[in-house]
């Protein structure tokens, strides 16, 4: 799973409901199934994480696995050792390889040359585990009704991955913000400046980071242009009087969002990061082909 597509619209639905029946065994504290026993998988992490780390690793020992974390440090791919390398020698060890990196290209370089399958956990393109976690929480606030998720601030790789996971499920989905920083078009996308317009009916409002690692050298024009896409109560109150907040996390306190509105009754932003582990739980049992 490279990127949203790579998932239909059954398959993705199939991981939700996985997801949400992993997520209510565990708060019955069940019998542990542990399908993998036995099994290695790699985290090939290139970026700082928390809440992805954690959670991977977290979800294969759960599973019965065992995780490998490893580092710039540890690999350097594409300058310390070709991609095809790595990829090779580490699908001959490891039931699947979870790669955070900077570049697409080197992931689908990875997936080319590995013989076990790959998750992204994010490129500066996509973030699929983090869009199955918010459509997880979405689904958790308002069951099966299709609502509005506008997007506000930067058209980023997690508003690229829940774009298509929304409209692909048949949910609204708005991205709210500059014109330079919209996403590519795409049929039921609606990309406006205008929050009125934008939040209009909304019931998730969705913000994240103005400044993703990588575009620091545009700090100050970024700070410039979304000054007037900070999240807070007044934005907020242009939404559905039921809408939920959320935010992939870490946040930028004072910046996208104000205190009030992160920390106030709207937010779902906890529940978000525990959604991870479920999520990435249900996807790592399709892509090894176990019952969990």
């Amino acid at each position: 799973v490279l990127a949203m597509e790579d998932l239909s619209a059954d398959q993705a639905a199939e991981v939700l409901a996985l997801a949400r029946s992993l997520k209510s065994r565990s708060k019955g504290a069940p019998e542990p199934v542990r399908p993998v026993v036995g099994r290695t998988v790699a985290l090939v992490f290139e970026k700082a994480s928390l809440r992805t780390r954690v959670t991977f690793e977290a979800a294969i020992r759960d599973l019965g696995g065992h995780p490998v974390y490893l580092t710039r440090n540890d690999i350097d791919m594409g300058k310390r050792e070709a991609i095809k390398d790595v990829a090779s020698n580490l699908s001959r060890w490891c039931s699947a390889l979870v790669a955070r990196l900077f570049w697409h290209r080197h992931l689908l370089e990875l997936a080319h040359y590995s013989d076990a399958p790959v998750i992204n956990a994010l490129t500066e393109l996509e973030h699929p585990c983090q869009a199955l976690a918010d459509m997880l929480t979405i689904q958790e606030n308002f069951g099966s009704e299709k609502v509005k998720i506008a997007y506000v601030g930067d058209g980023n790789n997690v508003a690229r991955s829940l774009s298509k996971l929304a409209l692909q499920l048949g949910y609204e989905f708005a991205v709210v913000g500059p014109e330079n920083f919209w996403l590519d078009p795409a049929p039921g996308l609606l990309q406006t400046a205008s929050l009125e317009e934008g939040l209009a009916g909304a019931k998730a409002v969705y913000t994240d980071v103005w400044i993703s690692m990588g575009d620091e050298h545009e700090q100050e024009h970024r700070l410039k242009v979304f000054e007037a896409y900070q999240v807070d109560q007044r934005v907020m109150s242009m939404a559905s009087r039921d809408a939920i907040f959320l935010h992939c996390l870490p946040a930028r306190r004072g910046f996208e969002v104000v205190d009030e509105v992160i920390d106030g009754p709207q937010s779902r932003v906890v529940d978000q990061a525990e959604n991870r582990l479920y999520a990435q739980k249900a996807l790592l049992s399709k892509v090894l082909g176990v019952e969990a």
